[in-house]
């Protein structure tokens, strides 16, 4: 199969940065999805540039990509989860966050990695439509700098409860930034089949274009809940053979499994998740 498989390290918080990277090549994932967190790189910590280097050898003796991703929950605010956003009515909360965006895009870059993730946050209660949009776009105009500077692309995903909610709404955001090339889609396969309108399926192709990167897991409709492959509703052998065509389309990235609240059950479900991905991914055409 083409498609590139990783895990994300936020599912795997109770493990060593090292020892994660090592049980995913011995599994046989090719890629990880590295969330920047004060037990895996630490983007606030001292001495960045240093660790990073040290990871990025590491990745590479292992033989894994990366992507990078940043919804650590409270690498920024041990009181908010997730904040402060991008859409906070504070100016300087939102430079906070657009700071760590802009240092995200750096690490990537010394990873070699092939994105950087991230998403808008939730609306704070009694701001406008309009005034929200106009603070994700101005939040995110450094990024999007950085991203074009460092040649790493800013994947923005789509999640349930955000301004940027749907996959609609990631192309207005384009729009209103003006279609910049740096700009791209993580798509997460669970909350296609939470809440959009089309098929899983039918999302994997539609944001073929814009793609780079994915997320995936199980889930039920209208439920927001990370679940384990085969609890969920998902059909996963047509949603695989569309990540797998992907190929035909130049999407080089990764698809990585996404269970951030399993950690305590983390090697083993990265064990069965891959099985159960290869398993259900039909030969490649």
């Amino acid at each position: 199969m083409t498609i590139r498989l990783g895990y994300g390290t936020n599912g795997l918080t109770d493990l060593r940065l090292g020892d994660a990277l090592a049980l995913l090549a011995d599994l046989g994932y090719e890629g990880v999805g590295l969330t920047l967190d004060h037990m895996h790189l630490d983007p606030m910590g001292p001495d960045l540039l240093a660790r990073t280097r040290q990871a990025a050898a590491r990745l590479q003796a292992l033989g894994l990509g990366v992507t990078v991703e940043t919804g650590a929950r409270y690498v920024l605010d041990p009181r908010r989860k997730h904040g402060p956003s991008l859409l906070d009515p504070d100016p300087e909360a939102r430079a906070a966050r657009t700071g760590l965006l802009v240092r995200a895009v750096g690490v990537a870059a010394e990873l070699g990695a092939h994105a950087v993730h991230c998403f808008s946050g939730v609306m704070p209660l009694g701001t406008a439509p309009d005034t929200g949009w106009e603070r994700l776009t101005g939040a995110l105009a450094p990024v999007l700098d950085a991203a074009e500077r460092a040649g790493v692309p800013l994947a923005i995903e789509p999640e349930p409860g955000h301004l940027l909610g749907h996959l609609s709404d990631f192309h207005h955001l384009r729009a209103l930034c003006g279609d910049p090339e740096p700009l791209g889609l993580t798509l997460d396969i669970g909350h296609c089949q939470c809440l959009e309108q089309a098929s899983p399926v039918d999302c994997v192709r539609e944001a073929a274009p814009w793609l780079r990167h994915v997320q995936i897991e199980d889930m039920r409709r209208g439920i927001h809940e990370h679940l384990p492959f085969g609890e969920g509703e998902i059909d996963f052998p047509p949603v695989l053979a569309a990540l797998d065509a992907l190929g035909d389309t130049g999407y080089a990235g990764l698809t990585v499994v996404e269970l951030p609240r399993h950690s305590h059950a983390g090697p083993e479900l990265a064990q069965s998740s891959i099985e159960f991905l290869r398993k259900h991914t039909p030969p490649s055409h």
